[in-house]
């Protein structure tokens, strides 16, 4: 069977009589097994995916069929699947089952939407590289000794390998982005609040939105479309309308276009990464669109800010993994103090502790102001100067990552490298805004270079339908 790029492909031949669902669920689940050395998926839902395969056929046939019917997808170990482990890659969630489904995973299965298994990241979405999974690390398809990115490794894997059509993922600090950069991928972090939390793993409640993998910017919008929305159970959830957004990927307007000197001087910035973003930048001059240099001043205060205000959200997140109420219990304990102590030090991964006692030390009396309170400062004025550019531009272009897939290990010894690899994405999420990365070009060892666009909070469907005609303009082989 040929890989397909798109929904409407598959639609296209399941009407004409040449693929049923099934066979498609049988054709991932072969690949699942083919390529099981990336690490990708912890559990495959095989007899499950292939009956509800059989019901959507029945359904197709009787003209009944929701909008993601024939549609198959895989879902980070983050996002709650009622009946299904969640362990968020991680040993302290051992064995744990959630009780109800995420909002946002309901409302695509509502749609017919076949979910085919659940997928390995980094232990809590920790991480720029899906190094730090309890399960091993993910490997990148193109290169297997080469991360994916992180944290949401697996599902961008499971998109680029051919073992499912899109995934959802996670987005933080650009564990959607940065591995769909990796991974030749589109990957989409909405505006915060665009879609319900419900039933996500927190790891920084004020940062974290669900995203999502796709082969194209068409069902992209398509998944957004459906999951977006207010819902009961997240008050954070925005009531702004959701669009029709993947009746609105036509554009033919020249826009104003801004892009970030800061990032382009920055010394770690890969020279190949940073001629194909400006070959990017100088076709879009080419073709009428007016494109500035700008300045944004706060680039190297982006990525502590990030991580002084996300550890500190942590502390507080992971205190409920405690060995009391569910998940893993060390066996080792002699009084509450030492089960509390035992659990942790044994559930916990190195990444999620070092992070754990960041946060803590931030938020302690003795630092509290000095640390936490001068981040949020920071941060507003982050979200300010951003909401200010995009007020004067329709969208910012950035490179998503600094360098493409660098090697397994090849940062592990060096946390701060590690962090800096979400030099690039972390303002989108500061600021709140969305933003999606887009593989535009490859480098000399055949990896995949991603373009990231920013745009206006909740304008979701101008960045696709710019997205969409950017991949237009691009020959297939980038």
């Amino acid at each position: 069977m040929r890989p397909y790029s798109s929904l409407r492909d598959i639609r296209t031949d399941i009407a004409n009589g040449q693929v049923t669902c099934k066979q498609l669920v049988e054709h991932y689940l072969h690949n699942i097994k083919e390529k099981a050395e990336l690490n990708a998926f912890l559990e495959v839902f095989e007899e499950e995916a292939l009956a509800q395969a059989t019901i959507v056929d029945q359904k197709l046939a009787n003209g009944t069929a929701g909008k993601l019917a024939g549609m198959v997808i895989g879902v980070k170990d983050v996002i709650a699947y009622k009946g299904h482990a969640l362990q968020a890659s991680s040993q302290i969630l051992n064995g744990f089952k959630s009780l109800y489904t995420a909002t946002a995973l309901e409302r695509l299965i509502a749609e017919d939407a076949i979910i085919i298994g659940r997928q390995n990241c980094d232990e809590f979405a920790m991480g720029a590289s899906n190094e730090n999974s309890s399960f091993g690390p993910v490997k990148n398809a193109d290169d297997p000794t080469r991360v994916p990115g992180g944290s949401s490794g697996g599902s961008a894997v499971s998109v680029q390998a051919d073992m499912c059509l899109a995934a959802l993922g996670s987005d933080t600090g650009g564990s959607v982005r940065q591995p769909a950069s990796f991974c030749g991928v589109v990957g989409l972090k909405p505006t915060y609040s665009r879609i319900s939390r419900y039933g996500l793993i927190a790891y920084a409640s004020s940062f974290d939105q669900i995203g999502l993998f796709t082969k194209s910017v068409e069902d992209a919008a398509l998944l957004l479309e459906i999951m977006a929305g207010p819902d009961e159970y997240d008050s954070t959830a925005s009531h702004q309308p959701v669009p029709s957004y993947s009746s609105l990927l036509k554009t033919d307007k020249k826009y104003k276009i801004g892009y970030i000197r800061d990032c382009f001087e920055s010394e770690g910035l890969d020279t190949e990464v940073k001629d194909s973003i400006l070959g990017v930048k100088d076709m879009l001059q080419a073709d009428g669109h007016q494109v500035e240099a700008v300045e944004f001043p706060y680039l190297d205060y982006m990525v502590p800010t990030y991580y002084i205000l996300t550890t500190a959200e942590a502390s507080s997140n992971l205190g409920r993994y405690d060995g009391v109420k569910y998940g893993y219990r060390s066996p080792n304990i002699s009084d509450l103090t030492s089960l509390y102590k035992q659990t942790r030090s044994e559930g916990f991964g190195k990444e999620v502790q070092r992070r754990i006692m960041l946060g803590t030390f931030v938020l302690s009396a003795d630092y509290y102001d000095a640390y936490y309170t001068k981040a949020q400062k920071v941060r507003r004025l982050i979200k300010e100067k951003t909401d200010e550019l995009l007020q004067k531009f329709d969208f910012l272009i950035l490179p998503t990552a600094p360098t493409t897939a660098f090697k397994i290990g090849e940062n592990t010894a060096n946390p701060l490298a590690m962090y800096l690899a979400d030099i690039f994405t972390v303002q989108a999420s500061l600021a709140g805004v969305p933003a999606i990365s887009i593989p535009v070009s490859r480098d000399t060892n055949g990896l995949s270079i991603g373009l990231q666009l920013m745009t206006r909070s909740f304008d979701e469907a101008a960045l696709l339908a710019f997205s969409n005609y950017i991949l237009d303009k691009i020959p297939v082989e980038a």
